[in-house]
């Protein structure tokens, strides 16, 4: 799993008495060798797509040069423009949407800030969606990150034509090419050559990083950057899962190699849907998030836990009553915030009317 977090995290680990409600001591014993295994073929890079696991390096060992023209396009982007406009699909907008979102929701990003507003396209075909974010346009200075390995993909690939029509009539071609950033390949790929021919501003897809996989990549960090966030404390946070997670921390203090090893027992005793549930609404596209990483990752062979998402209490009143009493197939993951931003106190009311002073 890869975990980012903003301040103290709760380590899933096999001491929770919870844990051994559902999986026995004997079970634990008997699937450690399959996990600590899985773990070496991962860190020795051995197994099939091991030329695709750069996502590791990525907390400690990234290009510092990109990393600084990054942050210096996230200030030019926030002085020239107030609304920016993120076009990608799956890898390339959730793990920035999730980000964004989670530190502050949609509504207060629109309401109290001092950062472009940001709208997230290229991420279906709806021409209502699209026609929507160009009449918000109007009036208003606009900026566009394109993201996109192979700038081929239907989604984005369309939606950039659209947006960069749209550039290009506002501000003519050269006003517009300053208000482009790509995100793309570094060498090859149609996005990349258009990119350099048209002297748009560029930015990497690593090589060896999966989409789904690079939010902390130019990918995710140029968003989060234009958002107003500290990406260096969200890097940090992720140094610091990492080595939460690094090869020498014993299996049953391993977060990671912990969560893997229930999922695979309850799989083993089929569960074959996993509900990942949270109670915050900001967290939302997190579980969206969840779903295309785990979802792309697993579900192949035949094989694979479905993920599924849902957003508590809301979806108590919908879907709570087949979680509760449907068929035995599923288990839930919660994701419980420690420490809530706000608190709200509920008042007294002499009356009672409703019944609640409880």
């Amino acid at each position: 799993i890869f975990l980012l977090r903003m301040g103290k995290y709760m380590a899933l680990k096999l001491s929770d008495k919870f844990i051994k409600s559902f999986v026995s001591d004997e079970e634990i014993k008997a699937i450690t060798p399959d996990v600590d295994a899985a773990v070496a073929t991962l860190r020795n890079r051995t197994g099939a797509g091991s030329e695709m696991l750069g996502w590791m390096d990525l907390p400690v060992d990234y290009d510092k040069e990109e990393y600084a023209r990054i942050k210096a396009a996230a200030k030019k982007i926030q002085s020239s423009c107030d609304l920016f406009i993120v076009i990608g699909i799956g890898g390339s907008y959730l793990g920035a949407r999730a980000a964004i979102e989670f530190i502050r929701s949609p509504m207060y990003n629109q309401l109290k800030k001092d950062t472009p507003d940001i709208y997230f396209v290229g991420n279906s075909i709806s021409a209502d969606y699209m026609n929507e974010i160009l009449d918000i346009c109007e009036g208003r200075d606009v900026c566009v990150n394109v993201i996109s390995k192979s700038g081929t993909t239907t989604e984005p690939a369309v939606a950039f034509r659209i947006f960069r029509e749209m550039l290009e009539k506002k501000y003519g071609k050269e006003g517009a090419r300053e208000r482009i950033f790509v995100t793309t390949d570094r060498a090859r790929g149609t996005l990349k050559g258009f990119a350099d021919q048209a002297g748009y501003q560029t930015f990497v897809v690593p090589d060896d990083v999966g989409g789904r996989f690079s939010v902390l990549s130019a990918v995710g960090l140029l968003p989060i950057a234009v958002a107003g966030f500290d990406i260096d404390k969200l890097v940090q946070g992720a140094a610091d899962m990492e080595a939460a997670t690094a090869p020498g921390v014993p299996f049953e203090e391993n977060p990671s190699a912990v969560y893997a090893a229930v999922r695979n027992i309850l799989y083993a005793q089929g569960k074959k849907i996993e509900i990942l549930v949270n109670f915050q609404p900001k967290l939302h596209f997190m579980n969206e998030w969840w779903k295309q990483l785990y979802g792309e990752s697993e579900g192949k062979d035949l094989k694979g836990i479905f993920p599924a998402a849902v957003d508590f209490s809301t979806d108590l009143h919908s879907m709570g009553q087949w979680i509760q009493e449907g068929e035995r197939t599923i288990f839930e993951t919660v994701i419980s915030v420690e420490t809530p931003e706000h608190t709200l106190l509920f008042p007294h009311d002499e009356e009672n009317l409703d019944g609640l002073n409880f």
